[in-house]
């Protein structure tokens, strides 16, 4: 047995709308589903005989065997859990709060608990409802593809928070999971494995195998419903990452000196030599083309993203960095920029734990021992801070 128990950084402050999510599923279990379930069912509801249509017994079954074998529970998830067959648009979001029974809903909120914090501070809280919410709905529609004939309902919030797991797995690839190991009597341990590496098991060995091998087995595991969330997290936050940039653009214009594109590129680099940075500035940011943002120096970005950040304009600081980041990937000053937008994260309590992520990036690539020393120094800064906020949270 192997499963996670919690992961390392966590972001300051409190995840309410995770824990507004997990008190709802919980809810509704202990509420509405356990009570449901241990509930005898009216054989006078009319849903009763769609029930039995469906299952192909009406008429081939007694009042009393109906009365033993089915529950009230039964035909609540026949009613707001999703099937395919029957498109229901309030069904997509009701099925995301049933859950089929107790270790069903455990291991979903366990998922929930670990995973849901992370996304949550770097989605906003409005961000992440929505994003929750959403890969559920797509998940829900994925599982349907490959089932449309389908009268079975689906139920379970899994597809919703596989799509915080995807999430996830773009933003924070260096955190690392604490992942209990069961294999009684032999072994019974706990150990810490990369973000990625967990996640990616899951959905591969846990998911995306059974899937494709044993799909026709009828497991009882929507397999395809995790698969279609996590992806749909993994779009969600490729999508949010482009669009930051392109709405930074948009915010904070920036205009051309009167210079002509080509002079731009002639001049930035003596304006940096010179200690020109406010002009090089300028003659950076208005140029509007990848091509034309490449045949710049590295060394030189770099010291327009240095300037940007001691002037407080933080936002055209961090454009810089994270494009340099996107489109150098091979560059001799990545590990500069790394730093330089883990810096500029620092300056917003919210983004800490991305600020942290950054600083471990800028520390495995640096080339150059002062580097290293000073992306070491900011690790070191974050984790007292945290230690630090741990303990005010425990007084």
């Amino acid at each position: 047995m192997f499963f996670p128990i919690a992961d390392t950084p966590n972001p300051a402050g409190r995840p309410y709308v995770t824990w507004g999510l997990m008190a709802v599923n919980i809810a509704v279990y202990l509420l509405i589903s356990l009570p449901a379930s241990a509930g005898k069912v009216d054989l006078n509801d009319p849903l009763l005989w769609d029930y039995l249509q469906v299952l192909r017994l009406h008429g081939q079954v007694t009042a009393r065997d109906i009365y033993q074998h089915v529950s009230a529970y039964d035909l609540l998830v026949f009613r707001y859990g999703f099937r395919p067959a029957e498109f229901s648009p309030l069904a997509l979001f009701t099925s995301l709060f049933l859950h089929g029974g107790f270790m069903h809903l455990a291991g979903n909120m366990l998922f929930l608990y670990i995973f849901g914090d992370n996304v949550e501070c770097r989605l906003g809280r409005i961000g992440y409802l929505l994003t929750y919410l959403g890969c559920g709905v797509i998940a829900t529609l994925f599982f349907s593809f490959f089932a449309a004939g389908s009268q079975v309902p689906l139920i379970g919030a899994s597809g919703a928070i596989f799509g915080v797991l995807g999430c996830y797995f773009l933003w924070f690839p260096r955190n690392r999971v604490r992942c209990f190991i069961f294999l009684f009597p032999f072994i019974m341990t706990s150990i810490y494995l990369s973000a990625r590496l967990v996640l990616g098991f899951y959905l591969v060995i846990d998911n995306l195998l059974p899937f494709v091998f044993t799909a026709k087995s009828g497991s009882g595991i929507a397999h395809g419903a995790h698969i279609g969330g996590f992806f749909a997290g993994l779009a969600i936050a490729w999508g949010a990452d482009r669009y930051y940039l392109l709405f930074n653009e948009r915010k904070h214009p920036h205009h051309s000196p009167p210079d002509t594109e080509l002079a731009s590129l002639r001049h930035i680099c003596p304006a940096v030599q010179a200690g020109e940075y406010e002009q090089a500035a300028a003659c950076y940011l208005a140029l509007p083309s990848r091509e034309q943002r490449q045949q710049v120096a590295g060394v030189d970005v770099i010291a327009v993203g240095e300037h940007l950040f001691k002037q407080g304009r933080f936002q055209d600081a961090l454009g810089v960095f994270r494009r340099f980041i996107a489109e150098r990937p091979n560059d001799k000053q990545i590990a500069e920029a790394y730093l330089g937008a883990g810096k500029v994260m620092m300056t917003n309590p919210r983004y800490m734990t991305s600020a942290y992520h950054y600083f471990l990036s800028a520390n495995d690539l640096a080339d150059s021992e002062q580097t290293a020393v000073e992306a070491k120094r900011y690790l070191r800064q974050i984790e007292a801070q945290r230690r630090q906020k741990s303990g005010k949270d425990e007084e």
